[in-house]
């Protein structure tokens, strides 16, 4: 099972990540947290690129080839053997990042976006896909307080409602593959939903 965490900015996916992946090991299944960009030694030096605060002078284009760059070499080496042993992949962001954040946050073309993601993971999408979501404001109060601010960080209000507002859209185009769960709950309670939502579904998968 391919389970990948979307959200805004401080929704809460890393921790909720960690905490379900330990989980689901007690529970007895094989799993791979692996995240986005990164997630190889290629992955995680095109994610320096992107992350340093240093490379203002970069473009929107570049960005998000960079991103299918880094995903491409995730899928391969990483995603597709995990799930070929059988195995559970829990990706922090996936190509739903890009259709997001480029573009309802960037406002670029959609269609070109998908075109592009489904030649970067060969068409790979997951079966599940949880949206962490929270207000914007809120989330972005957390992320300051929480350190480690970079150029994916800083951009103003409106980018960060667009980027919100086009989880919210796929959500709805798309409910069988995503599961919606409010992130402005203590992190305890938002753990629960996470689990009971997977659980389901991995058990849904076993009996079928």
């Amino acid at each position: 099972m391919f389970i990948s965490f979307e959200g805004p900015e401080g929704c809460g996916k890393t921790s909720q990540i960690a905490d379900l992946a330990e989980y689901l090991c007690t529970q007895g299944f094989d799993v791979l947290a692996t995240r986005e960009p990164g997630g190889t030694p290629i992955g995680d030096q095109i994610r320096a690129i992107l992350l340093d605060l240093e490379n203002t002078a970069m473009q929107e284009r570049t960005e998000i080839l960079l991103f299918q760059a880094s995903r491409a070499q995730l899928v391969e080496q990483a995603i597709k053997p995990q799930l070929a042993r059988g195995g559970v992949v829990i990706c922090d962001r996936y190509a739903d990042s890009t259709l997001a954040y480029q573009g309802y946050g960037y406002r670029q073309d959609l269609e070109v976006l998908r075109r592009i993601v489904t030649f970067a993971t060969g068409g790979l999408q997951p079966d599940l896909t949880l949206l962490l979501d929270l207000d914007v404001e809120v989330g972005l109060r957390r992320r300051a307080g929480g350190g480690g601010w970079n150029r994916l960080d800083d951009y103003d209000l409106a980018y960060y409602q667009r980027v919100r507002s086009g989880y919210l859209e796929m959500a709805t185009a798309e409910p069988a593959r995503w599961q919606v769960v409010d992130a402005e709950q203590p992190p305890e309670a938002v753990q629960t939903a996470v689990r009971a939502i997977v659980m389901e579904r991995l058990q849904r998968i076993e009996s079928s």
